[in-house]
């Protein structure tokens, strides 16, 4: 007699929400601004989700990724270019497909000789690798266009179910398809035998070759698929800007961003890379709007999150859901409105001194009075500053006596929880 599993209605009820998530955000969100971000977090979460399925699942530092996004690109940007002069018969919709196989075909190129070794030997090979690709970029420019690298027109041949995808909505919802289909993909190789089999080679490599599996093999074919999904959102880049650049689209930079947000979302978590590519849309476009002096606030808090949340963001999440499971989240509200608004004190006035020291190298010309946070500051007076610093020592001491009681408190909820279970 045949029997079913029964469905996983915890499981079903996320799927869902992540797909009426997708479909209504345009709906709420309606500025032009809103919808070129919603359509970079749509391919930034795979490409995030292929760079975890290195570093998260198989323990792989790598700080080449950006070398197959960026391929993906290039390939998938001269697909178009041919298709729109007739010579090649793809419809766009394939196109992020046709990136999908170039990434795989120069992971299984490169990958060969990356995934010989791992850990620190690992890191530094794709390292190399990368370098080695960027200077590629300037050495090449038939192929990747020098400098001002490869445009392109999305809109060409016949429109698939009467959409030409000219509106940047309609290229909004083919990101999202594929952002989900794409997820789900990568959700369901983490249950497959290879991708148990990748777990067990970042645990323990030796027990797993003492079993009889080959730890290059499972690397390298677990590269490969990663990149695959770094060239489908390669190529979903390409359709959204219409232009690539080589030196940009292939730098050890990019690839850093990637390694970054992903372990600030929480590597370990399957859905850590796609909270840490939402923080990454909103740090290069709306931080980077508001100051100059963005990279270092990214600095300060990836800083912050390797001191106190090494799991990153997700982490933090699992954790309070864990206390809210046993009815103890409740408990811990007074003392997350005391470390959230201690901290905010002294953030306020560390970033009032940050803002003045660059206006003093970057704005000096337009005078020393700048308006920040809504406040008149004067970069040349001692006033300013001294009440910044006034500001930022205060809040910082008032966060670290409210920390202390934090631990205590979380301390014993632990040990009650622990005692509950027992």
């Amino acid at each position: 007699m045949l029997r079913s599993k029964p469905w996983n209605r915890g499981r079903l009820i996320v799927w869902t929400l992540f797909a009426i998530t997708l479909l209504v955000a345009p709906m709420l969100l309606r500025s032009g601004l809103a919808l070129t971000m919603l359509s970079q977090i749509g391919y930034m979460i795979i490409i995030c989700l292929s760079y975890n399925m290195l570093l998260g699942q198989g323990g792989m530092l790598s700080f080449g990724h950006a070398v197959y996004t960026g391929l993906g690109s290039f390939i998938a940007i001269h697909a178009m270019n041919l298709a729109g002069k007739g010579s090649w018969q793809i419809p766009l919709v394939l196109i992020p497909l046709v990136g999908g196989l170039a990434g795989a075909s120069f992971a299984v190129l490169l990958g060969f000789v990356t995934t010989k070794k791992a850990g620190t030997t690992f890191a530094m090979i794709t390292m190399g690798v990368g370098e080695l690709v960027a200077s590629m970029a300037l050495m090449l420019p038939e192929f990747f266009g020098g400098e001002g690298g490869i445009t392109t027109d999305r809109v060409y041949g016949q429109p698939f179910l009467g959409w030409s995808f000219g509106p940047a909505i309609e290229v909004y919802y083919l990101i999202a398809a594929y952002c989900f289909v794409c997820t789900a993909a990568m959700f369901a190789f983490t249950g497959t035998p290879l991708g148990r089999i990748l777990n067990a080679v970042r645990d323990n490599p030796e027990r797993v070759e003492f079993i009889g599996y080959d730890t290059q093999r499972v690397r390298y074919f677990a590269f490969i698929i990663a990149g695959f999904f770094a060239g489908i959102g390669g190529g979903l880049t390409t359709i959204n800007f219409e232009i690539i650049t080589g030196a940009d689209s292939l730098s050890i930079v990019r690839s850093g961003g990637y390694l970054l947000f992903t372990f600030l979302g929480g590597a370990t978590f399957f859905f850590g890379p796609i909270i840490g590519a939402v923080l990454l849309v909103l740090a290069s476009v709306l931080l980077a709007e508001l100051t100059k002096a963005w990279p270092l606030y990214l600095g300060l808090v990836f800083l912050f999150m390797v001191m106190y949340a090494p799991g990153g963001v997700a982490s933090l999440i699992m954790m309070n859901l864990r206390l809210a499971r046993f009815g103890k989240l409740r408990q811990l509200w007074p003392a997350y409105l005391g470390l959230g608004g201690t901290a905010l004190v002294g953030v306020t006035g560390m970033a009032c001194m940050v803002e003045m020291a660059y206006h003093l190298q970057l704005n000096a010309a337009l005078g020393p009075v700048l308006s920040f946070l809504g406040t008149a500051l004067n970069a040349n007076g001692a006033g300013s500053w001294a009440g910044a610093g006034l500001v930022m020592v205060t809040g910082f001491g008032l966060f670290e006596l409210c920390r202390r009681r934090f631990v205590r408190r979380w301390s014993r909820i632990q040990e009650e929880i622990e005692h509950a279970n027992k």
